[in-house]
């Protein structure tokens, strides 16, 4: 038998195939569909337990809901094990050498580094009188003195490191590698303050002598 198209109904009361519901049919079926896709949206990655930071808590024993990490933990990149270049230690002993070859790019980052963090105190020169100590801060020692001059490398690292008197620790603005960089800078500084025409290359003190 040939359903016909033409109305909503067939001969037995059913809705005739491609025919149209009514609207309120439509609307209710519209509504249930809604609701059962809403139902199925849940928000437990919105909005799921969790705890202010230094919230406390009876979950566990001490009361914090903050925990300590577990023994032996070690942060992404800092697994180091290397006292020399990390440290500025050889043997327990501030290291008189540099933990990688300073290239001529070394110095020359060492000297940008040490402009940007070290000339406020130090100034250009690292003769102690930099602008803040202009404006009253305690003016820390001369690079250029004898024991400053005679101190081995790694004790400037140690002490980018750690901090001494007046000067704080400098480990979370610079990189072990640029705490280095600047120690051989610092070298070059007192080179500078303390060389003679017999330090100069004989090639390159004729030319600053004007010669050929």
């Amino acid at each position: 038998m040939r359903l016909k198209r033409s109305g909503t109904l067939r001969s037995d009361g059913a809705p005739a195939l491609g025919g149209r519901l009514p609207i309120g049919s439509a609307l209710l079926i519209a509504v249930v569909c809604s609701a059962a896709a809403l139902a199925g949206c849940r928000r437990d990655m919105q909005i799921q337990p969790r705890y202010d930071t230094y919230a406390a808590t009876d979950f566990f024993d001490d009361g914090r809901s903050a925990r300590q990490p577990v023994p032996g933990t070690v942060a992404r990149g800092q697994l180091w094990i290397d006292d020399h270049l990390y440290k500025g230690k050889v043997d327990g002993k501030d290291a008189d050498t540099f933990p990688f070859p300073i290239t001529a790019n070394d110095i020359l980052r060492g000297q940008q580094r040490f402009n940007i963090y070290c000339t406020p105190c130090h100034d250009y020169t690292g003769s102690g009188r930099g602008m803040i100590v202009q404006r009253g801060f305690p003016q820390p020692p001369s690079l250029h003195i004898d024991r400053l001059r005679q101190a081995p490398v790694g004790h400037f690292f140690d002490v980018m490191t750690n901090g001494f008197g007046n000067m704080y620790s400098y480990a979370a603005r610079v990189t072990p590698e640029d705490r280095w960089r600047i120690a051989a800078y610092i070298r070059a500084l007192q080179l500078s303050e303390h060389a003679t025409p017999a330090d100069v290359p004989e090639d390159e003190r004729q030319k600053l002598m004007g010669q050929k």
